[in-house]
């Protein structure tokens, strides 16, 4: 076994991954301490050097995986998220780039590219984007529709509220959401407009209960066929598996007849 293929073997073993995971989550609760002032005063030089030492376990995570797989290590968009997640941590937070220093928390993003369960689940999310375009593009002219209507029908009496399109379009997305959109929205509107449920009520019966569902429905079923097919592969490398291991029987047993059909021979022969 080559040099590279040793250390591609020790860093995707099990148990490095298992150790890498617990660096991740011992980096998320050191970051979340760097926020405390009473700690930072009291342990900060302790809580900087573990944050510094969970950065250098994932430098040499990486260029261990560079090492041992070459350029196929940007082949996979999972090693590219880890480059570009760790890459971040190393640029120095000096004046104009503090927001990258709070951007070292992202680390944490890490454990879903170690993880094969979350991994998945990230999968069938971004499996699900192209049908939650549609649907996205769908909600925009609900939306669009919606904000004109109620900026007509509203925006004199409840200018705060819709008093254009780009007010109207937010007091109806927290109406979507179901936040304080009975008594803090449409309550008092309809002491102005006594029959604005009218607008309302099938607003949030399209919006809230059917295109919102819709989003999730897409959503699991992109789950659920990444973890059929995640099923499919497991049942097919299992049966290969079998089948590699009948065939290796089936040479030995004809090895094993052929080796008995010389001795008979000999036999004979004598």
């Amino acid at each position: 076994m080559s040099f590279r293929a040793r250390v591609g073997a020790i860093v995707d073993a099990p148990r490095v991954q298992n150790a890498i995971i617990a660096v991740i989550i011992l980096n998320a609760v050191v970051l979340g301490m760097e926020t405390s002032e009473v700690l930072m005063g009291r342990y900060g030089a302790l809580i900087i050097a573990l944050d510094k030492f969970c950065l250098v376990v994932f430098v040499v995570e990486i260029a261990a995986k560079l090492l041992a797989r070459g350029a196929g290590f940007f082949r996979s968009g999972w090693s590219v998220f880890d480059f570009l997640i760790v890459g971040i941590a190393l640029v120095p937070g000096g004046q104009g780039l503090s927001v990258l220093r709070a951007l070292r928390i992202l680390r944490v993003l890490r454990v879903i590219s170690v993880a094969p369960r979350l991994r998945r689940v990230v999968e069938g999310f971004v499996t699900a984007l192209p049908g939650m375009g549609s649907v996205f593009l769908l909600m925009a002219i609900i939306f669009y529709i919606g904000s004109v209507m109620a900026t007509k029908l509203f925006g004199d009496s409840f200018p705060e509220w819709f008093g254009d399109l780009g007010l109207s379009a937010y007091s109806l997305f927290q109406i979507m959401t179901l936040e304080s959109w009975s008594m803090g929205i449409v309550r008092p509107v309809m002491e102005v407009y006594p029959y604005a449920w009218v607008f309302f009520v099938p607003f949030i019966m399209v919006t809230t209960f059917a295109v919102v569902n819709l989003l999730v429905g897409l959503i699991v079923n992109s789950m659920q066929d990444a973890h059929h097919e995640e099923d499919t592969i497991a049942t097919d490398a299992y049966r290969d598996e079998v089948i590699a291991r009948l065939e290796a029987i089936e040479r030995r047993l004809a090895e094993r007849q052929g080796d008995g059909e010389i001795v008979s021979y000999a036999k004979q022969g004598d």
